[in-house]
């Protein structure tokens, strides 16, 4: 019998998702003779520890313990610390990201805003002195120096701990060296903004100015005496930080790396390593063009390897661009309607394949992740559904690494191989180490098991063959219809419906609510094609929610689904999701849970909102019918007016608590009953154990409540 002590929301939220005690952060050396990771003790512990793995003897050691480091103290973080974990949606403590020198001897890592480095070889930490708080360190090549960010400074010391000093310091008010702006980290996935060179004699630094950025100020209301915080936001239209890179010497000296940054001001991707001249990727602000640059390190000038344009939007994909060992430009490209992989001017792949990210580029083969293209994911209804693979890539072919069903990733280098893979009918992910492609040994977990098996089928939905997945309560055994509840992201970069085991955790307690769960990836979410990807262009809001319905109603035909009772929750892209959903088609959906939810189009950030809908002073109309607080729904007096509870993080810096905001008050105009939950402190992770158990127990008394009685 479960008690309230151990119920699931409550493991959920202790557990952090079941995530914590699951190994994570692999590096390999080159000579593939250790791994290195990080780990928490147990499964509800927070603090990582820096491991390592003999990969000859199978046996693990840990290298940095944060508590032994801070000596039982507590952990205190800086705001510019907060800020980049918030933008990297990382929940743990201790030592939560680390970097290696070339040979992964020596690693180094902030803690507690002081600076780090530990010997992989003898398994030995220490502090090196430096002044703080210390963002972001890392290892020059040869092991002999460690760069950091300190109070906007770029600054290097002496692996020892001697010879600190700044290279770059800041030259102005909202200047920064050594840092990613906030949407590179937030929308680029680009969490630096310094790379060492091949030789360790030189860096590539980036210099962010956000003085052109409006303000925005972010308070907490349950705290009036506290000061309100000013956050430098890029709303869709309005200016974004000034961009600028410089090659900076351990001498002081710096040169600036040209380009035309009016007309292509994103800085997405920087590479730096032996096989060539240093590599940029720029973007336009419309991100329809893009151009690979190699650098000049001593003049600093830059001459075009490649250039891509695309009508609709170009997207940034993991581990490119980059150089092959051989100097050829290795990227990721929507060509002839699929995702492929190309190395030169050669793609290697085809329409077989829809490339994910590339995870190493070998002498021999290039190792990647994708998952079956349109035309294999459709030959039969379901099959290979939410899976994402691992393969080797060649001029000879592609050979698939990763056989189970599920979903994999890897990390390569010396011939060693660490594959992680999560299934359907395995708790967490497991993690094997192959040498030559055979097993030598694995990495322990230490999560919880949840206890909890999702009652879950993979399947397709519709004409379209939406990729899906439900779940029925797992003591369902009868022909009754039952409530449906559909749980999607159903945006952008949210793949939700995926052949992983813990993924369907929360779904899976809300079917156990007594609930038919749908979960459905329709149009404009990954794993597709580009053009499913692409449709939602200037159409966000009518394409996601029509796919919702569409495969709602053609699921019901197969599964017992009540579409008299049909609520909807979702968080982000789901809250704003969700909201569209009780809004605009009411006949189909009598209850909503928005959480978190974009409703002002306008009021998110340049990178992302432009992407899809372009420039709002450009098109207006565009932001105006895909925006929330303007839909003719909240108006009209002939639609019946659906149940809608609407919860948002007071301290969300991401989708600022204003959306929901602006939402009530239309709805409050229009005399709409509605519910709102503020949660004080609360970011957009919603990283509290009482916020994030309690908040699962809250939406399913809202959603029992307001549904209508069974017929």
């Amino acid at each position: 019998m479960t008690t309230e002590s151990d119920s699931f929301p409550k493991r959920h939220a202790r557990t952090q998702r079941f995530t914590l005690g699951a190994p994570r952060s692999f590096t390999v050396a080159p000579d593939g003779s250790r791994v290195a990771f990080l780990r928490s003790g147990t499964g509800t512990d927070r603090a990582n520890s820096l491991w390592v793995l003999d990969v000859e003897e199978g046996g693990e050691r840990v290298v940095a313990d944060p508590r032994a480091l801070l000596g039982g103290a507590e952990e205190r973080l800086s705001p510019e610390e907060r800020a980049r974990r918030e933008r990297s949606r990382e929940g743990g403590a201790g030592i939560v990201g680390y970097a290696t020198d070339a040979a992964v001897e020596l690693a180094s890592f902030a803690l507690s805003g002081r600076l780090f480095a530990a010997g992989l070889r003898v398994g030995t930490a220490r502090e090196l002195p430096t002044p703080g708080p210390v963002i972001d360190p890392r290892p020059s090549p040869d092991g002999r120096h460690v760069a950091y960010v300190a109070q906007g400074a770029l600054r290097v010391v002496g692996a020892e701990g001697d010879g600190d000093r700044a290279l770059a310091e800041a030259d102005g008010e909202g200047v920064t060296y050594g840092l990613a702006e906030f949407v590179a980290a937030e929308e680029m996935a680009r969490s630096r903004g310094f790379w060492w060179s091949p030789e360790s004699d030189r860096l590539l630094v980036a210099r962010v100015d956000d003085t052109p950025v409006q303000r925005w100020w972010i308070s907490d209301p349950a705290h009036p005496g506290r000061d309100p915080h000013h956050v430098p936001y890029p709303a869709a239209g309005t200016a974004n930080a000034d961009v600028r890179l410089f090659v900076v010497g351990l001498d002081g000296g710096r040169t600036e790396v040209l380009w035309d940054r009016a007309r292509y001001p994103y800085l997405a991707r920087v590479h730096w390593s032996a096989a060539g001249a240093p590599l940029l990727l720029v973007q336009a602000r419309d991100q329809r063009s893009q151009l690979y640059l190699a650098v000049d390190t001593a003049s600093g000038t830059t001459r075009m390897v490649h250039a891509d344009e695309d009508p609709i939007w170009l997207d940034l994909f993991p581990g490119v661009p980059c150089w092959s060992p051989t100097g050829q430009l290795v990227r990721i490209a929507d060509e002839g309607g699929a995702r492929v992989l190309a190395v030169g001017e050669r793609p290697l792949t085809g329409a077989q394949l829809h490339l994910r990210a590339v995870l190493d580029v070998g002498a021999d083969d290039v190792l990647v992740s994708a998952s079956a293209g349109e035309e294999a994911a459709g030959a039969e209804s379901g099959a290979e559904t939410g899976e994402v693979h691992v393969y080797r890539v060649n001029e000879l072919g592609v050979e698939r690494l990763s056989q189970e069903p599920g979903v994999h990733s890897a990390v390569r280098a010396g011939g060693v191989t660490v594959l992680v893979s999560a299934t359907l009918d395995r708790p967490g992910a497991r993690v094997r180490v192959l040498r030559d492609g055979k097993p030598a040994a694995t990495i322990a977990s230490y999560a919880e098991d949840p206890g909890l098996s999702p009652r879950v089928t993979l399947t397709q939905g519709g004409a379209r063959r939406v990729p899906c997945a439900v779940l029925m309560p797992t003591d369902y055994h009868g022909d009754a219809p039952l409530p449906v509840l559909l749980d999607p992201y159903g945006g952008p970069h949210g793949q939700r419906v995926v052949a992983a085991h813990n993924a369907h955790l929360t779904s899976q307690w809300f079917a156990d609510q007594g609930f038919a769960v749908v979960v459905a990836d329709g149009r404009g979410t990954p794993g597709r094609s580009p053009a499913w990807e692409k449709t939602v262009r200037d159409d966000l809001a009518a394409v996601v929610l029509q796919d919702q319905v569409d495969t709602l109603h053609a699921l019901a035909a197969d599964f017992p689904l009540d579409l008299g009772r049909v609520a909807i929750r979702g968080w982000s892209f789901g809250g704003y999701l969700a909201a569209l959903a009780a809004l605009r088609r009411p006949d189909v959906f009598h209850a909503a849970v928005v959480g978190a939810p974009v409703t002002d189009l306008r009021l998110y950030d340049t990178h992302y909102q432009e992407r899809y809908l372009g420039h709002p002073g450009e098109q207006p109309e565009v932001y105006r019918r895909n925006s929330l607080i303007d839909d003719a729904g909240l108006v009209d007096a002939a639609e019946p007016h659906r149940p809608m509870m609407v919860i948002h993080g007071l301290a969300d810096d991401n989708v600022v608590v204003a959306h929901s905001l602006r939402l009530s008050s239309a709805l409050l105009a229009a005399g709409r009953p509605h519910e709102v939950l503020p949660l004080s402190g609360v970011t957009h992770m919603t990283p509290q154990e009482s916020v994030a158990e309690n908040l699962l127990r809250l939406q399913v008394d809202f959603l029992k409540r307001s549904l209508p009685a069974p017929a």
